[in-house]
């Protein structure tokens, strides 16, 4: 089967990879120049690295992060943490977002990987579907998947209407910083702060440590970006709390600073036709704050394999697939909402708590 995927992020290159597994010849088309990825570092939770050990480089993701005992903290320093969970519920793995990328794509194959070719949208057809492309001819494919994002021109050819829009008032700010020879502690402090406001650093590989600020309400963007997250910050530090957060976002270089408004895809009527799929952020982009994106969507692309790898046809096998992530994210949603409305840090860190036990004993097995 001839498989065309939109986007070379990491759910599309996950899937390009999955399904190479049982015989598809896939090409990945990705409109940036060069392999990359937004953004500084990802948690993967068992759910993902399932699908990694199945692609063979599950044990190489280990090695390149580290595991993430994450502790809420309240804005004055006080910890809390969510009774009645086993510790699994609560660890995931952190690492480098460009380095798992490139090893995605080193997995596929980078020959595979088509790079600086947009795809604008589609044309299905009773025996295949021709893949639009912003300057060249249409490709044909038997299978079309959008991996492109919140942002996807396949989901918008599919779903007119469908754009992403921002969620307001909620930014992120992020950066990577060398981790020095200080004695940052390697667990991530998710600290609840004032005025709707989180935030906190963690190690994501040796020598590397992110910090990075959310804020649902950021109200007036005034200054440069280090000074809006400076600002935000300090909505997580009191009594001395928190200095070496303010110390690291101090010291990072303005250009080194990422600042991001948070858009959400809206619910879609449909994430499938016979021979289209949307899969990850381009299918069901949330807010990151219960940080588990990237971990959906890599479930994404095992229920999507297996689907494909059955005895029926392609239009039934992505009907399938669509009906079991629908119901899925139906959940997600209300979790995201739950821990985006908690009331402090002992009620975010139950609620969160409860959000990852969920994902992780009903996750599918594939």
């Amino acid at each position: 089967m001839r498989t065309v995927i939109g986007g070379a992020g990491l759910v599309g290159l996950t899937t390009a990879a999955s399904l190479r597994l049982f015989g598809h010849d896939v090409t990945v088309l990705e409109h940036a120049p060069q392999v990359r990825a937004a953004g500084a570092g990802i948690s993967l939770w068992p759910n993902a690295l399932r699908e990694l050990d199945i692609l063979g480089i599950g044990d190489d993701v280990r090695r390149m992060g580290e595991t993430v005992d994450p502790r809420f903290f309240d804005a004055a320093g006080h910890p809390v943490r969510a009774t009645g969970y086993a510790p699994a519920a609560q660890q995931f793995l952190m690492v480098p977002r460009p380095d798992l990328n490139n090893l995605l794509a080193d997995t596929l194959g980078r020959d595979r990987i088509r790079l600086g070719t947009h795809v604008t949208g589609f044309t299905e057809h009773d025996t295949h579907v021709d893949v639009h492309l912003a300057d060249a001819e249409p490709l044909r494919a038997d299978l079309l998947i959008g991996a492109d994002g919140v942002h996807s021109d396949v989901r918008t050819s599919m779903v007119p209407g469908s754009a992403a829009v921002g969620h307001a008032g909620n930014y992120a700010w992020r950066a990577v910083l060398p981790s020095g020879d200080d004695e940052r502690p390697e667990g991530t402090f998710v600290t609840i702060g004032a005025a709707r406001t989180r935030g906190g650093y963690t190690r994501i590989a040796e020598g590397r440590t992110m910090w990075w600020i959310g804020q649902f309400d950021a109200g007036e963007l005034v200054g440069s970006k280090k000074d809006r997250a400076l600002r935000r910050a300090r909505n997580v530090a009191e009594s001395g709390w928190h200095g070496e957060l303010l110390r690291m976002i101090a010291a990072t270089p303005e250009e080194s600073v990422l600042e991001n408004q948070i858009m959400l895809v809206p619910e879609l009527e449909r994430w499938t036709t016979d021979r289209v799929a949307l899969i990850g952020d381009a299918a069901h982009g949330l807010s990151p704050h219960i940080a588990a994106g990237g971990t959906l969507g890599m479930e994404d692309a095992g229920v999507l394999r297996a689907e494909l790898a059955g005895a029926s046809g392609t239009a039934a096998a992505l009907a399938r697939y669509e009906s079991a992530r629908r119901a899925r994210f139906a959940q997600v949603r209300e979790h995201s909402v739950a821990v985006e409305y908690a009331n402090g840090a002992a009620e975010s860190a139950e609620r969160y708590t409860a959000f990852t036990h969920w994902m992780l004993t009903t996750a599918p097995t594939t």
